[in-house]
């Protein structure tokens, strides 16, 4: 099963042994994980260091190393420069896919963005139904901006009449930052193994933005974060514990209907990811998106 390895005391070392990342301490150590398992390795601790040699394994398996800043938002990720066996070919398609491709996967994105947000409020009691409304009036690119508008409406019944998001903030606002890192990391390891360029999003498109395509394609994720920072606040704080930090990391792995069957999170945003090369270099749209899950599996998330 994936795992996300989370570097949070100072002074920690990383290395490479025999075929896991060892932990270590004061010249002793205090724990490993096979490579092979790890999803990612968040480090949010001062004074850690590793081995150029277990970085190049990371790099290997296509894993991730998301460096982040205090408020737990990514600052640095470390990326491999090789992904895919066809990557180029894919990537020259994803430079060349016509507008109106990108524009059509850019509205089935943000359907299924607004689906699983509305099965989040169902799930706690909430009606669905003025976000369902705003699913027929999304657009070709989301002309309209139905996704802020959605937005608007679902942020002060998930998570209360005065909470704001701000990457900035303390609390919740925290939890959120550092459940989106972990789908964020997850959702570039994603993009670069299908072979494709994470610079070049379908929607998100700063320039000083390296990863806006994973930006773009783990929207529809979001909203299970949302519900699991909502549980953990709710139950046990806002504290972005090692408690909180486990429940969170644990999102990767959770079952998501797909097609005729259930697959993990993680295995989710590969065949997303896969799926959206494919159309690239097909010149037609067939994007592998999840539907939401039932209001019993979003109630256990963040327990």
């Amino acid at each position: 099963m994936d795992q996300i390895i989370d570097i949070a005391t100072d002074g920690r070392h990383l290395s490479r042994h025999r075929g896991f990342l060892k932990v270590s301490q004061d010249g002793k150590e205090i724990g490993r994980t096979p490579l092979d398992q790890i999803a990612a390795v968040i480090v949010h601790a001062h004074g850690t260091t590793w081995s150029t040699s277990l970085l190049c394994e990371l790099a290997e398996r296509g894993a991730p190393v998301v460096l982040c800043a205090s408020n737990h938002a990514p600052k640095s990720v470390l990326m491999p420069i090789e992904g895919h066996h066809a990557q180029g070919a894919r990537m020259r398609a994803q430079w060349y896919a016509k507008a109106p491709l990108m524009k059509q996967a850019w509205k089935q994105i943000v359907v299924a963005k607004v689906q699983m947000q509305a099965a989040a409020l169902s799930a706690i009691g909430e009606a669905p139904a003025p976000l369902l409304m705003m699913l027929r009036k999304i657009t070709s690119g989301d002309s309209t901006n139905i996704e802020a508008q959605a937005a608007r409406h679902y942020w002060p019944r998930m998570m209360g009449s005065d909470f704001r998001r701000d990457t900035d903030g303390e609390d919740a606002n925290a939890l959120l930052n550092y459940g989106y890192t972990v789908m964020r990391a997850a959702t570039a390891r994603a993009v670069v193994a299908a072979g494709l360029n994470p610079t070049i999003g379908l929607f998100h498109s700063n320039r000083r933005n390296a990863f806006a395509l994973a930006d773009d394609l783990m929207e529809p994720f979001r909203p299970l974060v949302d519900s699991a920072v909502r549980t953990i606040a709710a139950a046990y704080g806002p504290a972005v514990d090692s408690e909180a930090k486990q429940s969170l990391a644990r999102l990767i792995a959770i079952d998501l209907p797909l097609g005729d069957g259930f697959t993990p999170g993680s295995v989710a945003l590969m065949k997303l990811a896969t799926s959206l090369g494919q159309s690239f270099e097909a010149g037609k749209l067939n994007l592998a998106l999840p539907t939401p899950p039932d209001p019993l599996t979003f109630s256990g998330l963040g327990q």
